[in-house]
């Protein structure tokens, strides 16, 4: 007589802070769908406003300095198997990693898009550099691709698809922020300005979209159609966890300054400079004023030309050359085979797909990307970490939905399946039969 298989137990999901919209409580549902148990701790009145009353909301009302004995005691009291997040870098997800690997939890991070802009990166424990992708050889992602058939894959528009929509979620999560802050006084945002000043924010640049798409057609139009040979900056949020946490500048300036100084001394007098803005730069720093000032200290204000914001694919199509700190924009001038100087930790910061010139010497002499590094590179991530659609518009997310939920389930993560053999990366599906839970 044979024995029963014990049942296997539902896992438990415990969501901390996301992007701003209704990704994760969509996301919830369906993982809600396959049998598992779903719970969401909430921050601010932001967090709350997006769970849309789902149930298995949990107030957290505690300062950042008892944040950590009360997840230990939301993993203990909920039999928490796995924490869902979004960005490894902000202190409350610091803390929940650290914690979580402690215990053995399944730490699932969620990621703006490595190959922007119509992918989001989902990763097990940590993002950018912080990612076990950084621990992938060339080689052996190339090796891994050989055992796999290759798929015919469509390039995703060249497009953020859903700026409108992030520019609306991101003013009525800083809404409720600032409307709702009494009923969680301990919260304290991990970027400046405070609530106020970011719904503020927010709302301009909604009012001013238009304005500035007439004002950034002109100055693209302007540099396409001229004669003279150029290199792209592709600028961060000064604020960004990616550009604050994992490269040595302490502002932009710094940055600048360096680029700057580069230039005048290795590029030739008749190449320009195109300074292009992060698309969501909304004004808290003044970068006008700022380059202004560093191209007359450096004579360069006639070889100079800002860009604010918008697609990257006009600028990117005729450039010489492209610079950055660790922006994912990158990824778009490595597609397009140019050469890369980048200076902060990154998943694309690799050789043969960044150059090792010293700057002055890359604005003389760029060195070009590898084209078969970069192919394989790509190849892999569309293969294992990248998966279609986005955090913001609802088309975005039923796209995601329908993929993660079997992703979230599977004991390994995207890279292992991807690198196991096909038949051995079937047997670790995790999957909660219907009759449990």
């Amino acid at each position: 007589m044979t024995r029963d298989a014990p049942p296997i137990e539902p896992r438990r999901f415990l969501f901390l802070q996301g992007p701003h919209g209704p990704f994760f409580a969509r996301l919830a549902m369906r993982m809600r769908a396959t049998g598992a148990e779903v719970f969401r701790a909430g921050f601010n009145k932001g967090d709350e406003v997006f769970w849309r009353g789902l149930p298995g909301y949990i107030p957290v009302h505690s300062s950042l300095e008892r944040w950590e004995e009360q997840l230990k005691d939301l993993i203990a009291t909920h039999k928490i198997t796995d924490l869902v997040l979004y960005g490894t870098t902000r202190p409350i997800h610091v803390v929940a990693r650290r914690v979580g690997t402690a215990r053995g939890l399944k730490i699932h991070a969620f990621e703006e898009g490595y190959l922007r802009p119509y992918w989001v990166t989902y990763e097990r424990d940590g993002t950018n550099a912080q990612s076990r992708l950084n621990e992938i050889s060339i080689a052996e992602m190339d090796a891994a691709i050989e055992r796999h058939p290759r798929k015919r894959r469509r390039d995703a528009p060249d497009r953020w698809g859903d700026m409108r929509a992030h520019m609306f979620w991101g003013s009525v999560y800083h809404a409720a922020l600032l409307f709702g802050h009494r009923s969680y006084p301990a919260y304290r945002p991990h970027r400046t300005p405070d609530p106020r000043g970011e719904f503020r924010l927010y709302v301009r640049r909604l009012l001013t979209m238009p304005a500035r798409r007439i004002s950034r057609w002109f100055s693209t139009t302007k540099i396409r159609r001229a004669s003279f040979p150029y290199h792209v900056v592709l600028l961060q949020l000064a604020h960004d966890a990616n550009f604050r946490d994992n490269s040595s500048f302490e502002s932009q300036r710094q940055f600048l300054d360096l680029v700057f100084h580069a230039f005048k001394e290795g590029a030739p007098r008749h190449h320009r400079l195109v300074v292009k803005a992060h698309p969501l730069e909304d004004g808290r720093e003044p970068l006008r004023p700022l380059l202004n000032e560093l191209a007359s200290s450096y004579g360069l204000r006639d070889r100079l030309h800002f860009v604010t914001g918008g697609k990257l694919a006009a600028l990117l199509d005729r450039a010489e050359s492209a610079v950055t700190v660790n922006s994912t924009s990158a990824e778009q001038a490595l597609w397009r085979g140019l050469p890369l100087k980048a200076f902060g930790k990154a998943t694309f910061a690799r050789a043969g797909l960044i150059s090792d010139q010293p700057l002055d010497d890359f604005f003389a002499r760029p060195q070009e990307t590898n084209a078969q590094t970069y192919d394989i590179y790509r190849e892999f991530l569309l293969s294992t970490s990248q998966v279609r659609g986005g955090f913001y518009s609802s088309r975005g997310r039923r796209m995601l939905t329908r993929q993660l939920p079997d992703m979230m389930l599977n004991d390994l993560d995207p890279y292992e399946t991807f690198m196991a053999a096909p038949e051995a990366a079937k047997q670790h599906l995790n999957l909660v039969p219907k009759s449990a839970g």
